[in-house]
């Protein structure tokens, strides 16, 4: 396999791994919300007395609360989706960055995860360490918060 093939793979797999991990974040606040919306429907008795529906707005009221993480979720998901995973030598949406023995992938936020023994951590286009580096290559320098960066490596 060339390196340029390596490459490709590895990026496919921090890919897959972004995703897989933003997946389970939808069905986890997915599952909160159904639970929660579950909670608030009344049953078909004919009376039902206040305390019934006062339980069943308060649990409407969570089931809103959980809403938003749904969607924070799925627009997430959606980017990642519709991300351009080919291989890069610019820092563009999809590209993989390392500098200062970190890697990044150019996508969403995330916490930190491991991919082949390698911690990644994926950030968003509109993060401020992201529109430093924006259109730079391996090689390049940005300042960032006082410091002078030099980009290691872009795929």
């Amino acid at each position: 396999m060339s390196n340029s093939q390596d490459r490709a793979a590895l990026k496919k797999s921090v890919y897959d791994k972004l995703l897989s991990l933003e997946s389970g974040e939808l069905a986890t606040a997915l599952s909160h919300y159904e639970a929660h919306m579950k909670e608030s429907v009344l049953d078909d008795r004919q009376g039902h007395d206040s305390g019934d529906l006062a339980a069943s707005t308060g649990e409407v009221g969570l089931a809103a609360a959980f809403h938003h993480p749904v969607m924070t979720h799925h627009a997430k998901v959606d980017v990642i989706e519709n991300l351009d995973i080919e291989l890069t030598d610019t820092v563009q949406p999809g590209a993989a960055v390392c500098f200062d023995g970190r890697h990044f992938i150019v996508a969403v936020s995330t916490a930190r995860f491991d991919v082949d023994g390698t911690t990644y951590m994926g950030i968003s286009s509109e993060s401020p360490i992201y529109k430093a580096m924006a259109g730079l290559k391996a090689g390049d320098s940005f300042s960032f918060q006082g410091k002078d960066i030099e980009i290691d490596d872009v795929f």
